[in-house]
């Protein structure tokens, strides 16, 4: 069903597969079902329009409460078929809503061959025809996703994005469509959190850690703020070191490796890219 990540993972993971050959079997990697945070969702519109950020809300309202969200969702965390999302070309001439995105993010966004997948991914598709409009989707680093928006070089962004005051610098949000959280994933082996029952406990454990320990995050999102501390947030953060990556996926592969010693990223890729991993193994 989940389909993915063959692209993005052959390269990580083709160096493991020919150095364990022989040897003992290739780890694997579990998530620790515990919420770390709560946060929220929500696109963010172009604050020279705002236009759009009216026609976003409604249409969010609509999807929400027609069943269309429902049914995207089931795509990627039920038994449903995920449906591939074509970008046209960019043309200044033509009525286009310009998406900036960072497809690294399964299960919202990411790429296989030229096609687009995620829920992300299937709303916009859903919001461009619901506009009216050609869909074009820019690929870019996460950092520069709401930079772009807020540079005017594109219309939305549709990435993940959580609500934060310091992206509210560059968009404006629209509603909230999907509530989120952050989750610390470990080696399969790894026993230390088992008796743990909420965060508290969790990060009871995190806190025991120094500087010689190593947590994988995703550049630019939640769990580095989580890890590294945010005064805005609310989070103390740690003593362990956070070790930035592109992509979460980049993250639990070189801790399998050996290299680090957690990850902490949200939920729902965090659950998709560990089966995806487990399975390669």
């Amino acid at each position: 069903m989940k389909k993915l990540l063959a692209v993005l993972l052959a390269a990580v993971l083709a160096a493991s597969v020919l150095a364990g050959c022989g040897k003992e079997a290739a780890k694997t990697a579990k998530v620790i079902e515990i919420d770390l945070t709560n946060e929220e969702y929500a696109f963010g519109v172009d604050k020279t329009q705002p236009e759009l950020l009216e026609s976003v809300n409604a249409f969010i309202k609509e999807i929400q409460e027609n069943g269309t969200f429902d049914e995207i969702c089931n795509k990627y965390f039920g038994d449903g078929t995920p449906s591939p999302v074509t970008s046209a070309a960019y043309d200044e001439s033509k009525d286009q809503l310009v998406v900036a995105t960072n497809a690294a993010f399964e299960p919202f966004e990411y790429t296989q061959g030229e096609n687009y997948y995620g829920v992300d991914m299937e709303i916009a598709a859903a919001l461009a025809e619901y506009l009216g409009q050609e869909l074009v989707i820019q690929n870019m680093d996460f950092d520069a996703v709401c930079l772009s928006v807020g540079q005017q070089k594109c219309d939305i962004a549709m990435a993940g994005l959580t609500v934060r005051p310091d992206r509210e610098e560059y968009v404006a949000f629209s509603d909230s469509y999907y509530i989120a959280s952050q989750r610390l994933i470990t080696v399969s082996d790894d026993t230390e959190f088992d008796g743990c029952t909420d965060a508290a406990s969790v990060e009871a454990i995190l806190n025991t850690k120094d500087s010689s320990v190593k947590i994988g995050v995703q550049n630019g999102t939640t769990g580095q703020f989580y890890v590294e501390g945010d005064e805005e947030w609310g989070f103390d953060g740690f003593a362990a070191e956070a070790v930035g990556y592109k992509n979460g996926a980049l993250a639990v592969q070189d801790m399998l490796n050996g290299n680090i010693q957690y990850v902490i990223i949200d939920s729902a890729p965090a659950d998709f890219i560990t089966k995806s991993i487990n399975t390669m193994q």
